[in-house]
């Protein structure tokens, strides 16, 4: 099909955060304990315990916010269980999880210093679920307090003598489901008590974090915002792409047909429908958009591999997870004045990872692929960007093109295009007005042949990014050729 794509280049909007950008990393399967966390003494290479592979390869995407320790897994966690000597730890079981049994070796201290390693801010999710409001305000006094405390003493104890700089904070995680099963008038008091006592020290300002609705639960949102907006920084937003049924069979991530292909996209595209009505409720009571949107839950959600640990939530990553993915980060990019965060799921070995590991054998996903190649959207003036796809794109059951743009400081055009069709390329016909003749353009590219492509231990680079060549250009204005189940990022300068 044939598309006329408009880029308004001199008519700037919301700068999207680079935090729309972010992972999460939670105490699930093989995500933390094999996938990052190794120990110092395992045969794996690794930096003071974290594997140094995968903390190479996530260097690359310029990580800007890394959430933990959950999830699910946030709301039984007890922070003290996991300092002090790694060998006098207290074990826990992870009765979300696979009922495994955690030596708490990675805990706050590691925590912190992977994002330190990573360059990335760490959004630290407390427990409200089964744990207590001094629990909550002695480790934020813990991580950050630069004075004489019992807290700064035990840290002090621990090896690490200032504190840390800690930003984000989340009180609770699901408490609608499993942090609690509570109703929304419940949680926006207990919500509003425990913030109390998240306290800022010294010159650590805190983003506070409530925890937000469950997909289209708009009556949740209307709750917290009546009752809790000014004593809220973010409000959480939980969202994965599922083509079946969450509890009957979510489908195969790599056994699927071209019915489940459109399913996945159409169900990718269900988040603009979620935000947009979610920040609705949110601009009726804080019109002035303090509070932002995070998105800290997203991605594909399909059945575990067979012959793995059903707890353990692994699942491949193929082409079909790239462009769901290009989507979503358009959307987000698309609302940035709202969007303030978001946080897929997850990091490594879970859900819909950056990055798979075996032992000593680490490979890159589709997905990777995408969140390497977007990061030029990170801190840049969104720009307006419109697709007409004329009588013909009405009748399609989702549209086959979806785009996002922005603009640096450098002055540097970025163009993110998603062709959402299995079978079928797309002819566009691109404008980019308010820029000048004579411009240098560039593209990236991540396609496969086969809808059910993807990456294994054995060919690590079967799906990965390529120069994009199909173009023609006369300076301000591009004939292009995407073909099916495609991203393409164009620079433009």
């Amino acid at each position: 099909m044939k598309y006329n794509v408009t880029v308004n280049a001199d008519q700037q909007k919301a700068v999207i955060s680079r935090h729309i950008y972010g992972q999460f990393s939670e105490h699930l399967g093989r995500g933390i304990y094999e996938g990052l966390w190794v120990g110092e003494e395992s045969e794996v290479p690794n930096t003071n315990g974290i594997r140094t592979d995968v903390l190479e390869a996530l260097r690359a995407l310029n990580i800007p916010v890394l959430r933990w320790p959950g999830g699910c897994f946030a709301d039984e966690y007890h922070w003290k269980d996991g300092i002090g000597p790694r060998e006098e730890r207290k074990r826990m079981v992870n009765t979300h999880w696979g009922g495994v049994v955690e030596n708490n070796h990675f805990g706050t201290h590691e925590f912190l210093l992977l994002c330190e390693m990573l360059g990335t801010e760490p959004y630290i999710c407390g427990n409200v679920g089964s744990g207590s409001v001094q629990e909550m305000s002695e480790w934020m006094e813990y991580m950050t307090f630069d004075g004489k405390s019992p807290m700064t003493d035990l840290r002090r104890e621990n090896g690490r003598r200032d504190p840390w700089h800690v930003t984000y904070f989340g009180v609770g995680n699901e408490n609608w489901g499993c942090g609690g099963h509570m109703r929304p008038e419940f949680y926006a008091d207990l919500y509003r008590q425990y913030q109390t006592y998240v306290r800022e020290y010294g010159d650590n300002k805190l983003y506070k974090i409530a925890g937000g609705a469950n997909v289209d639960d708009y009556r949740w949102t209307e709750v917290l915002m009546r009752e809790a907006a000014p004593f809220m920084d973010g409000l959480s937003l939980h969202y994965y792409t599922i083509p079946g049924d969450f509890w009957e069979g979510k489908g195969s991530a790599l056994d699927f047909d071209k019915t489940e292909w459109d399913l996945t996209m159409q169900h990718a595209l269900h988040m603009d429908t979620l935000i947009s009505r979610h920040r609705a409720i949110m601009d009726s009571w804080d019109p002035e958009e303090k509070v932002g949107l995070i998105v800290d839950e997203w991605g594909t959600w399909f059945d575990p591999e067979p012959g793995t640990t059903p707890g353990f939530l692994y699942q491949q990553n193929t082409i079909r997870d790239a462009v769901a993915a290009g989507v979503t980060l358009n959307i987000f990019n698309q609302h940035a004045s709202r969007v303030h965060m978001a946080n897929i799921a997850q990091m490594v070995n879970v859900l819909q990872a950056m990055v798979h590991t075996d032992k000593d054998n680490m490979f890159l996903t589709p997905t990777y692929h995408v969140f390497h190649m977007y990061q030029v959207h990170q801190d840049a003036a969104l720009l307006p960007l419109h697709i007409d796809a004329g009588q013909d794109g009405a009748a399609r059951m989702y549209p086959q093109i979806h785009g996002s743009a922005s603009r640096r400081d450098d002055g540097r055009v970025h163009i993110s295009l998603c062709n959402l069709d299995a079978e079928e390329a797309a002819h566009i016909t691109l404008d980019t007005r308010g820029l000048t003749d004579g411009l240098s353009w560039k593209g990236t590219i991540l396609s496969a042949d086969h809808k059910d492509a993807h990456n294994t231990f054995d060919d690590p680079e079967h799906v990965r990014p390529e120069a994009f060549h199909d173009f023609k250009t006369d300076g301000r204005t591009a004939e292009l050729r995407l073909p099916p189940m495609s991203v393409v990022v164009l620079a433009l300068s």
